[in-house]
């Protein structure tokens, strides 16, 4: 196992802004969910928070209502397709915003020293670009893209640490771990000696109960009906296959500097407990909260200061009870899958990856069964082996590779879908 790249201890982090002006955000995934609750902490702090860039892959009327409401001096629309209709957008709401579109449009809004603070809400591959482009920039970055931990986590976090990039994680369960390690972080970042394990809490899914047989004939709309999230399709079927827990386990890795056997998972379906740290001298850490995205979010804007989110307290006794359970394998094979990546290591979580988001692409448009997902995934595992990854260019090629190969063997039909384009160079635009 490699070297850990730095990640700054909580009381190391600069302030984000400062009283003679509020902090410039750039939100990338905008319209998305996470990018409405990044939104939605901003705007309740303009004397802290000012959106100054906003994008998004192809919604043009979205990213404009957006606009018209934030009043950003920057928009960018991934695909070039939609620029004239995003310029004349902005001209005719009487608008300065200025207009960008195509391959390296969001890349250089995010390296743009007009932004102090970056949201990475892009899903998928295409987010890894932009990201990384933030962190060689030293921004304030709020990570929500998993995908750019599990394809390059230690490139990520290499060039945080070169550009001087302060990470803080968006996802809630990273985020309550960053919450509860305040104090018991190495100069590297990795969890320090008396830090025994972390424990991820998963909600269990729209399907939390249910044996692999009981799962033959889920179809999609069930499997984007998450009992707790509001999130787009992808994630939300990671979440009933639980794999979105296995890429969290690949990227508490990255972040917190602990190898699989020392990261955890444990189903909680009332989704208030986000994460756990045990410690060597018995004391266990938790983080608790309402299911709202805004809590993450807002940490990351101000810590190590607290400002209100919009999110209410939590009434322990409204909700009664918390219960926990240990993850089905059986009947949820992509987490174990996921762990298998991990140990792997080299390309091996690139094509976990790419092939995951292959074969959910697939089952949405109505291809594929809803046990056929791990069943790609272990496949495109086992196809691979433990080919190494020396380099981003190796990544690209496992990644495209996969892609290749399923792209193949699916059955015709269906749509298009960009969850299913290819990693792309850390130059380009995502999509």
């Amino acid at each position: 196992m490699s070297p850990m790249p730095q990640f700054p201890a909580a009381d190391a982090l600069p302030a984000p802004v400062n009283a003679a002006a509020p902090a410039r955000v750039a939100v990338f995934g905008a319209t998305g969910s996470i990018g409405a609750s990044a939104l939605d902490v901003i705007a309740r702090h303009p004397d802290r928070l000012q959106a100054h860039a906003l994008a998004a892959g192809s919604n043009v009327a979205a990213l404009l209502d957006l606009c018209r409401l934030h009043r950003p001096a920057h928009a960018a629309i991934a695909d070039p397709a939609g620029y004239t209709a995003l310029r004349d957008g902005l001209r005719a709401a009487g608008l300065d915003t200025e207009a960008h579109a195509g391959m390296d449009a969001i890349d250089a809004l995010a390296a743009d020293t007009g932004s102090d603070t970056v949201v990475a809400a892009i899903v998928g591959a295409a987010g890894l670009s932009s990201t990384l482009a933030a962190a060689r920039a030293g921004k304030r970055l709020l990570l929500a893209n998993k995908e750019s931990l599990v394809l390059a986590g230690e490139l990520l976090m290499a060039a945080a640490r070169a550009g001087g990039a302060t990470i803080v994680p968006i996802d809630s369960e990273h985020n309550a771990v960053f919450q509860c390690l305040a104090g018991h972080r190495l100069a590297d970042g990795r969890a320090d000696a008396g830090v025994r394990r972390i424990v991820l809490t998963a909600s269990g899914g729209p399907f939390r109960g249910r044996s692999r047989a009981q799962l033959a004939a889920v179809t999609p709309a069930e499997a984007v009906a998450h009992p707790k999230w509001s999130m787009g399709p992808k994630i939300s079927v990671d979440s009933a296959t639980l794999m979105n827990k296995g890429l969290e386990v690949i990227e508490a890795h990255h972040l917190f500097g602990l190898p699989a056997d020392r990261i955890e998972v444990l189903v909680h379906p009332q989704s208030l407990v986000h994460s756990l740290v045990d410690f060597v001298d018995g004391s266990m850490l938790a983080q608790l909260g309402l299911p709202d995205m805004r809590t993450a979010l807002a940490v990351g804007f101000a810590w190590p200061a607290r400002v209100d989110s919009g999110v209410g307290p939590l009434d322990l006794l409204q909700h009664g009870r918390l219960d926990f359970e240990a993850p089905d394998l059986d009947a949820f094979p992509c987490l174990r899958l996921a762990y298998a990546a991990l140990c792997t290591g080299g390309a091996a979580p690139a094509v976990l990856n790419a092939a995951n988001e292959m074969a959910v692409s697939a089952f949405l448009q109505g291809r594929i069964g809803f046990l056929d997902i791990p069943a790609r995934v272990e496949d495109a595992l086992a196809a691979v082996g433990s080919a190494p990854a020396a380099s981003l260019d190796d990544l690209l090629a496992a990644d495209a590779d996969t892609r290749r190969r399923l792209a193949a063997s699916l059955p015709a039909g269906g749509h298009s879908d960009a969850r299913s384009t290819p990693m792309r160079m850390p130059t380009e635009t995502p999509q």
